[in-house]
């Protein structure tokens, strides 16, 4: 059985990309464009495995949402990745204290985004 993998980025483009890297490998890949909407999708539907979040984005930022995720029943151990253009410590440090499993900054190749799911993801 495939892995599912909820990806939450208001970028079109970015979730494309990251979508069409991860079904290529064998994921299954659910989408939502900013933290309200991957809240609901949580609320129904299957239970993703683990989760990859922007940090910039409209009605919930990553930070939020990372903090609502671990408070969920649950959701307090699904491994969370950060993907975004941020860079800043303080950003990484609260990111990390409400919950967040990793880190990358954009721009990410595939195959390096494959390594660090397979990391995060036992069994992938």
């Amino acid at each position: 059985m495939s892995k599912t993998i909820l990806v939450v980025d208001d970028s079109g483009t970015m979730v494309l990309s990251l979508k069409n890297t991860l079904e290529i490998a064998g994921f299954s890949v659910l989408t939502a464009s900013d933290g309200l909407k991957g809240l609901e999708r949580l609320q129904g539907g299957p239970k993703p495995d683990l989760i990859v979040t922007d940090i910039n984005m409209p009605n919930m930022n990553g930070i939020e949402f990372i903090g609502k995720v671990r408070s969920t029943p649950g959701y307090r151990f699904t491994p969370i990745l950060v993907l975004t253009t941020e860079s800043q410590q303080a950003r990484r440090d609260e990111a990390k204290k409400l919950g967040a499993t990793g880190w990358m900054v954009k721009p990410v190749g595939g195959a390096d985004l494959l390594k660090i799911v397979k990391q995060v993801l036992p069994g992938a």
